[in-house]
């Protein structure tokens, strides 16, 4: 039995079945962690999320801010970019059904020493607080009146969490630490125009992970959506998003052991947004 942690699909159906095959993957003994972001820009959405459904209770994912871009894409509160590819799926006969198994899918997952989030924490948030704020989100999602909760999700603002923010505010910087996030400071106001390498962070501004006194550091977090960061695996932190999409490679780390598997990817035509 083995618990296999894999970093950012989207879309790439193709290098995920050979992900699977190069450890064995048996869905009666084993179990999938993907760190979200299972669509959008690679070639298949539609077969990537169909795949990762039809495993059930073998698959626990994460909500990346693609999966949310597709939610929102879907019920009219966001338009679809040139590089998306997610017509497929909004096409598709079973499309409601696909749609309403992605809004249910946690924010985070805890389990043991391990945490996973598709991007990251902010410095203040330890485990339990993280996790509950999680909770948060996916009641609103889940709801009946989820179609508001899109419509109020997108914007930048407020960029520094507190635990006096109330309604869409409060839900948004939740959402945007944990799905959009990659550079922010000790005190916790993110930064989410910069995309590049850690050496890009802008003045007073940490990679998330590395925020002096990070409450979340007794735990491993589990994360990916960082493709120019890369595979980066340390004690406290197994960011997995080695960009299969740019022609790098699919990753996944088997939790038991920490051993690494990985599968060379194709290069895809992924315009500019």
């Amino acid at each position: 039995m083995g618990t296999y942690a894999i970093g950012d699909v989207q879309g790439c159906v193709g290098p995920l079945r050979r992900l699977l095959d190069s450890f064995g993957f048996d869905r009666a003994r084993d179990q999938l962690w993907f760190v979200g972001d299972l669509v959008n820009r690679g070639p298949d959405s539609l077969a990537t999320l169909r795949l990762v459904r039809d495993l059930g209770d073998t698959a626990v994912t994460v909500l990346g801010n693609h999966d949310f871009h597709l939610l929102a894409v879907a019920t009219g509160h966001a338009k679809k970019h040139r590089s998306d590819t997610l017509d497929a799926i909004l096409d598709a006969p079973d499309r409601e059904d696909l749609l309403a198994w992605l809004r249910r899918r946690p924010m985070m997952h805890v389990q043991g020493e391990w945490a996973m989030v598709h991007a990251g924490l902010l410095p203040q948030w330890h485990i339990a607080q993280a996790l509950a704020l999680a909770q948060e989100v996916e009641t609103a999602l889940r709801g009946k009146d989820w179609h508001k909760f899109l419509a109020k999700l997108y914007g930048d603002a407020p960029a520094s969490w507190s635990d006096n923010l109330r309604g869409a505010d409060r839900l948004r910087v939740i959402v945007n630490a944990m799905a959009r996030m990659r550079f922010c400071t000790a005190d916790g106001e993110i930064e989410l125009r910069t995309k590049g390498e850690t050496a890009k962070a802008p003045p007073g501004f940490y990679p998330w992970f590395d925020a002096p006194g990070r409450a979340s550091r007794d735990h491993t977090i589990v994360c990916g959506h960082w493709s120019a960061l890369g595979l980066k695996l340390r004690p406290d932190l197994l960011a997995l998003d080695s960009g299969c999409l740019w022609g790098r490679r699919l990753s996944a780390v088997r939790l038991e052991d920490r051993q690494l598997f990985q599968i060379p990817c194709e290069q895809y035509q992924v315009p500019d947004a």
